[in-house]
């Protein structure tokens, strides 16, 4: 069944922040029961993504992958290094924090998968082939653009 059409939004920052708590909220709900909240399961999927080759990611790149400032960043991690799903480590100066997914981390990852393909796959029945294909790359240009503006 496909949603009721929203009104435009004459600001993008409102348009996207609103596409963005509708997205979040069906994600929540998909994941609801699998120990992550949709702000996590993105944490630990960007980490998986990065790689340890040659090097695990810096705080500073992952930050800068999903668009985070340093303390939100921070915060945000605490509790998957709480639980013992990530592991920070030196980076190659003292300053700098490398993060890494445990094995914990990975399993956790995996058993929340499932939820979040059923996410994806009702937010892709709900948009046109079409759209969901120009969906991410529209997005990483919205993004880039804000980041480079003032």
């Amino acid at each position: 069944m496909k949603a009721k059409a929203l009104p435009v939004l004459d600001c993008a920052c409102a348009s996207l922040r609103r596409a963005a708590r509708a997205v979040t909220q069906a994600y929540e709900a998909e994941l609801h029961g699998t120990g992550l909240r949709a702000t996590q399961f993105t944490l630990l999927q960007a980490l998986q993504r990065m790689g340890t080759s040659p090097h695990p990611p810096s705080q500073g790149a992952l930050g800068e992958l999903l668009a985070l400032d340093a303390t939100t960043l921070s915060r945000s991690l605490r509790p998957l290094e709480r639980a013992g799903w990530i592991r920070a480590a030196a980076g190659s100066d003292r300053r700098e924090v490398c993060w890494t997914l445990t094995p914990a981390g990975r399993r956790q990852l995996a058993r929340a998968r499932p939820a979040w393909q059923r996410a994806q796959a009702r937010l892709r029945a709900e948009l046109r082939p079409k759209h969901w294909r120009l969906l991410a790359l529209d997005l990483a240009a919205v993004a880039a653009a804000a980041r480079g503006a003032p």
